[in-house]
């Protein structure tokens, strides 16, 4: 019986989305012989789906306070080589049409299958060989790196994890990248869900479920982080921007602070009501929508004009507007989670490639390692500048 002898290259990518072809296609472009596995039909399923499928591809903002690590340094490097205009320039070789929707956000005027098909056009121009549908069982390494597969063996010298996290298990995510870190005793941070949505405890049902579908801006605080953008009400919790760029930061038990009235002086929004005699729930429909006036004020203000009210029910009041205590049950995980905090220990790797520090030839990039940025392109910016650290070192 002959043994089947494995397939040689270079370098094998683990893992086809954004950072694993970024990363495909930059070392190929230095001579590198490159094999991309990718368990999907597909490739870049995940680019499908974000920016409601526009694809808000970076953020010109971008930087290490954008992003959660147990090293706040540890991304510096990387973000400082490869910046969102270099890969704006990257974007605009390809003819791909697009736009600032807010907060230095870049999304396509198209669809995000312009991006996909922008990196798989870079990944066939530097002869990058894609093999989809190709289940990784084991990766063991004597000489070099061999990684047996459901459609056969392959060897290379260099191994990249572009694996990403846990959130979007209906998109084929897994652990794998994880498993691989642990087969090689690299450290890998505890995991929880990020940017994601909160959900309520049960003895809250009777206020949240009739809110559902409810928005207004709010400015959320946890951690000595705050955030100003709209909070959504749904059937099972709170969810909306602002909401998801906290979550990344709270742990379950933790109440938030949220103000109702952002960018306003405290106090200085009750001044007309107290002449004019207007109850809370009066002044309150005029800047919120009613359905939630209604219900947080039966809850939290007293059913009689301001005027009439003492000065601690209007203290007490004004406190309450500007610093809503909340606690929540949990979040909604895995599932709805557009992100996984947590992930391969920074310290046990470089900084400037990428490369395990105990293991020569591997590396991680992208969302497997402990770096979590926050929402609205900063994640896909780590992809790329991650990427282009490994592919440019390897």
């Amino acid at each position: 019986m002959s043994m089947e002898i494995p397939e040689h290259h270079d370098v094998i990518v683990i893992g086809g989305g954004g950072g694993g072809m970024f990363c495909a296609f930059t070392a190929a472009n230095r001579g590198k012989s490159v094999l991309l596995l990718e368990h999907s039909e597909r490739v870049g399923k995940k680019i499908e789906i974000s920016g409601g499928g526009r694809c808000n591809f970076t953020n010109i903002n971008a930087s290490a306070e954008n992003y959660l690590s147990g090293n706040r340094d540890f991304c510096k490097s990387a973000l400082a080589r490869y910046t969102p205009w270099d890969f704006i320039e990257l974007v605009e070789k390809h003819g791909i049409s697009y736009h600032e929707k807010k907060l230095g956000q870049q999304f396509c005027d198209g669809s995000s299958r312009q991006i996909i098909s922008m990196l798989e056009s870079e990944c066939l121009e530097a002869r990058v060989r894609i093999l989809c549908g190709c289940r990784v069982e084991d990766v063991v390494k004597n000489e070099c790196f061999e990684v047996i597969t459901s459609r056969g063996r392959f060897k290379a010298k260099a191994l990249v994890i572009a694996t990403g996290g846990l959130s979007f298990a209906k998109l084929g995510s897994s652990d794998i990248g994880y498993r691989i870190a642990r087969k090689f005793e690299i450290g890998v941070t505890p995991l929880r869900p990020g940017l994601v949505p909160l959900t309520y405890r049960a003895e809250e049902k009777s206020f949240f479920e009739p809110l559902a579908g409810v928005a207004l801006p709010v400015r959320v605080t946890h951690a000595g982080k705050s955030f100003d953008e709209a909070m959504l009400f749904t059937h099972r919790g709170v969810s909306g921007p602002a909401i998801l760029q906290i979550s990344s930061y709270w742990e379950e038990g933790d109440p938030l602070s949220i103000d109702l009235l952002p960018g306003q002086e405290e106090g200085k929004f009750f001044e007309s009501s107290l002449r004019s005699g207007a109850t809370p729930l009066q002044t309150m429909s005029k800047v919120w929508p009613r359905r939630f006036a209604e219900s947080w004020c039966a809850r939290n203000a007293p059913d009689q004009p301001m005027a009439r009210c003492s000065k601690i029910e209007v203290e007490t009041l004004k406190a309450s507007l500007h610093a809503w205590g909340q606690s929540f049950q949990g979040t909604e995980g895995y599932p709805k989670a557009e992100v996984t905090v947590g992930g391969i220990e920074t310290g046990e790797l470089s900084s400037k490639t990428m490369e395990a520090r105990s293991v020569p030839g591997l590396y991680f990039i992208g969302e497997v390692v402990d770096v979590t940025g926050w929402l609205g392109g900063y994640n896909f910016q780590w992809a790329w500048a991650s990427a282009h650290a490994c592919g440019s070192a390897i």
